[in-house]
């Protein structure tokens, strides 16, 4: 089931019109969870990042013991030839990923012998910059890369993602803030998260129990180059609760306004807002047009 319309897929060596089936009941990848994808966006015509998101795709195939059979370089053309037929006015969500078709002899273990590879591209309006979201807590916590493949976009860490987003959907919020095993905050249930306190930003600092995003790292440096002072640390629910602003951050969005976190409320405030228009900016600035 897609969440976007005007829906084009990539499979078998060409482009299909449509949410074309691309996976079999017996393949590995749909049994046994061994599928990884990645997310990039079209806006405003450009594609910003596009490289790199298919650059993470193949790092986290190999970190699921997938073997990645298409070079970055030729999946970046792929997926600008699909984008062809969407208008400069049009959002859309890119979608690369690979799944195992084959099992081991017990099953378990993923065969290198053959990969499937597919894209989807969706048309998905990207979201107003006026769009706010808030978090509570979840009991549900991020796991360690000793339990499970915290290094790859891995469609078999998802579950628990989702029964953190319920939780806090059920409670009345529209996020979840997650803790890592060791209780210090990691990210929400969908979006690295920053603070914002006396004018400086704060993000909690890769540990390995969540991926440290392509769009994160573009905040840090963008905001670094504009001269605000960037920290990547070890942040406690506390230190949220203390947060002048707080906002998200992930591909789908680049930037979500947290307006209350439980009962603590907070401004959609100058340094959030500045971090959106410097991400704006710099994809601008990079010229990397979907059709380049």
């Amino acid at each position: 089931m897609s969440f976007g319309t005007n829906i084009r897929t990539w499979f078998d060596g060409r482009w299909h019109d449509g949410d074309a089936m691309v996976m079999r009941a017996a393949d590995h990848g749909i049994w046994q969870g061994s599928n990884v994808f990645d997310g990039a966006r079209l806006f405003d015509g450009l594609t910003p990042d596009l490289d790199r998101h298919c650059a993470r795709l193949n790092r986290s195939a190999e970190a699921l013991m997938i073997r990645p059979t298409v070079d970055p370089a030729e999946m970046v053309e792929i997926v600008r030839e699909g984008l062809r037929a969407y208008g400069r006015g049009q959002a859309v969500y890119i979608r690369p990923m690979y799944w195992a078709i084959h099992g081991s002899a017990l099953g378990i273990t993923p065969s290198p012998e053959e990969t499937g590879f597919a894209i989807s591209l969706e048309e998905v309006p990207m979201p107003p910059a006026e769009a706010t979201t808030t978090l509570t807590t979840t009991q549900f916590r991020r796991p360690v890369l000793a339990d499970n493949v915290c290094n790859a976009k891995a469609g078999c860490l998802y579950p628990n993602n989702a029964r953190m987003l319920v939780e806090a959907q059920r409670k009345g919020f529209g996020n979840a803030l997650v803790q890592d095993a060791a209780g210090n905050v990691a990210e929400s249930a969908t979006a690295n998260v920053f603070i914002v306190k006396d004018g400086e930003v704060f993000t909690p600092i890769a540990n390995g129990t969540f991926l440290s995003g392509i769009t994160r790292a573009r905040h840090i440096a963008n905001l670094r180059a504009d001269g605000v002072t960037v920290h990547e640390t070890v942040l406690t629910l506390d230190d949220v609760r203390a947060a002048d602003e707080v906002f998200l951050s992930g591909n789908f969005a680049k930037v979500t306004p947290v307006t209350a976190f439980d009962d603590r409320s907070y401004a959609h405030g100058p340094v959030t807002k500045r971090a959106r228009a410097l991400y704006w900016d710099w994809a601008a600035s990079t010229g990397v047009a979907a059709a380049a």
